[in-house]
């Protein structure tokens, strides 16, 4: 495979870091391990690392082959620096591996479908967002501010029972650098909260698992 238009240049994202300070964390049995309904496993705790090995860059491109697209360069890194994860901060049980991630009307249709009821109301709160309410990040984001029909073309990158949380990755809206809009959806959410990137959402969700509020 040819190199794709947009990764060459892209700026690195310090992930490996971040995910061992976040494992590192997470297995300490004073800080974290018991909050879990199930401890660690020995290997994991012996390794302490939450992930994997990372995918190796033709197991990467061979999935943008299947999506046919281009992944944004901070999930990218991500999948080289770990070919999965397990818990992060808000019951997501597992970030997919590379051979696990799907498009999301493939891999959860019934989700395409509740969040397609909402479009032909108009939207998750009744309402189309329009520009000016859609395009905020952070504290002042509204997370009813909505657009349901992006939901049927998102990327479903991480796995939870019954679905009650789950992250996506928007390729409708992209910035200059190539990253997708990246998603935090869950059942006790009236919408959805919104990153500009998937390292933006990976941020958040550590300094959540930490308490930093």
């Amino acid at each position: 495979m040819s190199d794709l238009q947009g990764r060459s240049g892209a700026r690195y994202y310090a992930w490996r870091e971040l995910l061992q300070r976040w494992s590192d964390e997470w297995l300490d049995p004073v800080l974290h391990e018991q909050e879990r309904a199930e401890p660690f496993s020995e290997e994991v705790r012996r390794a302490r690392w939450l992930g994997g090995a990372g995918a190796r860059a033709e197991q990467v491109e061979a999935l943008e082959e299947r999506l046919r697209t281009v992944l944004p360069p901070s999930y990218r890194q991500f999948l080289l620096t770990s070919d999965g994860w397990l818990d992060t901060a808000s019951g997501i049980e597992r970030i997919l591996p590379v051979r696990e991630v799907g498009w999301t009307r493939d891999l959860d249709p019934g989700l395409v479908a509740v969040w397609g009821e909402a479009e032909g109301a108009g939207g998750a709160g009744g309402v189309r967002a329009e520009d000016e309410e859609y395009f905020v990040y952070g504290d002042a984001q509204d997370p009813v501010s909505m657009r349901p029909e992006y939901v049927r073309h998102t990327l479903k990158i991480s796995h939870t029972p019954e679905a009650t949380e789950v992250y996506l990755l928007n390729p409708c809206v992209v910035t200059a650098d190539g990253e997708w809009e990246a998603w935090f959806v869950a059942h006790w959410l009236p919408g959805a909260v919104r990153y500009r990137s998937f390292w933006d959402l990976m941020n958040d969700e550590y300094r959540r698992f930490r308490g930093d509020w």
